[in-house]
């Protein structure tokens, strides 16, 4: 009888399997998206000489108080709001459309590319935070007043250059931004800070 010829399993070429796989990785490199963490947008004062100190008096009326609890509670000016109720809230007081004698001064100012126009430039958002307080709670009461800036130039922009603020160029976000600046102050309180760390 006749053998039978065992048959053998032809090998797999490998020799190029690390360049596909090189090429692989580069293609998911380029093509994928990297999503980067972003903090608040805010600008701190320049440090100034400590041997010169100076006073700075505010009227009450450009004054806009508000508080975060250590329970997460907003408070503006004495009233508890919700974030959407705070949105609103800043919006009325930074505008102060209807010039109204208890919300803040509006200065009458040459613009670039708007001319002669009425700028909110005079107004401050004092927030005082308790160091109890969650970063979610922090967080809520920080996007209420981004919330309410936005809205603002958007609605400026829109008026002024037929389109949104962000799709607005570098020189034309500076003007928005100049009409509508955001001029925030923030305070820890700091007995509560030291009664904390002991």
């Amino acid at each position: 009888m006749f053998g039978r010829k065992k048959r053998e399993t032809p090998g797999l070429d490998t020799t190029s399997t690390a360049d596909i796989s090189f090429m692989l990785l580069i293609f998911f490199l380029v093509t994928s998206s990297m999503d980067t963490d972003k903090g608040l947008a805010r600008q701190l004062p320049m440090p100034e000489d400590q041997t010169e100190e100076q006073e700075l008096v505010v009227k009450r009326r450009n004054v806009m108080e508000l508080r975060l609890d250590a329970d997460g509670r907003f408070t503006c000016d004495g009233d508890t709001l919700n974030a959407d109720a705070l949105t609103s809230r800043i919006e009325d007081f930074v505008a102060n459309v209807s010039d109204d004698p208890q919300k803040p001064e509006r200065s009458e100012r040459e613009v670039h590319l708007l001319g002669r126009c009425r700028v909110s430039d005079r107004h401050v958002i004092f927030l005082e935070v308790s160091p109890e307080a969650t970063y979610d709670a922090y967080f809520q009461m920080q996007n209420a007043i981004v919330a309410a800036y936005s809205h603002l130039r958007n609605e400026l922009a829109q008026k002024s250059f037929g389109h949104d603020y962000m799709d607005c160029t570098q020189e034309q976000r500076e003007v928005v931004a100049m009409v509508y600046p955001q001029r925030i102050s923030e305070r820890v309180e700091e007995k509560q800070l030291i009664e904390k760390r002991k």
